[in-house]
């Protein structure tokens, strides 16, 4: 038990980047499960420190925690509806010459405020699974492995947005593009920034 109290400070860095909302005492025991998992599947042979290769396990275990049981789950309704929401605003804007306002956009769509503002604001939920980009396999632990998703961290949750809906979530840029409310010729410069950068730093 010793042994695993010593990385309290890699658990508490961790869950501190989850919102309050989430109970840190829930998360500091998952925490423990990948902790302890990670321990179990470690050699020493590995080219990596143990505190390097648990930082997935861990993770791994809150993203798992928090999916499973957040009841901020953004419907398939609701994305829609932001798309539809981004596409008037840039009509609207473009016909006013100026950035529309939310209140403009109901009154176009003959919706609620209150459901526009919710619609566009959905990215709040769903930004800590954008933003922590997972190995697709735990027991993949190879150096280039855990190097790329080291440099992953460091890129700004923009970018991370980016990445991910583009090679883990299989969108094409067309779909990104609407998810970051950006254009798609947007997208292709920006990705390729992203890979250049990643390229360079490994």
């Amino acid at each position: 038990m010793e042994e695993l109290l010593q990385y309290d400070g890699l658990i508490y860095s961790i869950i501190s980047k989850y919102p309050k909302k989430y109970d840190r005492e829930d998360l500091y025991q998952v925490s423990m499960i990948g902790l302890i998992d990670a321990l179990k599947h470690y050699n020493s042979n590995y080219d990596t420190k143990f505190s390097t290769f648990a930082y997935y396990y861990i993770v791994g275990e809150v993203n798992k925690y928090i999916r499973e049981n957040s009841s901020l789950k953004v419907s398939k309704n609701l994305v829609d509806l932001k798309n539809k929401i981004i596409k008037t605003k840039e009509i609207i804007s473009q016909k006013l010459g100026r950035e529309a306002t939310n209140l403009e956009v109901s009154l176009y769509l003959e919706i609620d405020e209150n459901l526009v503002n919710e619609a566009l604001s959905f990215d709040d939920v769903t930004s800590i699974d954008d933003s922590q980009i997972e190995i697709s396999s735990y027991d993949n632990t190879s150096a280039e492995i855990l190097d790329l998703n080291n440099e992953l961290d460091e890129l700004s949750l923009k970018e991370k947005r980016l990445i991910y809906s583009r090679y883990y979530e299989g969108l094409t840029q067309s779909e990104t593009s609407k998810i970051l409310g950006i254009s798609q010729v947007q997208v292709s410069r920006e990705e390729n920034k992203i890979l250049k950068k990643l390229k360079t730093r490994l």
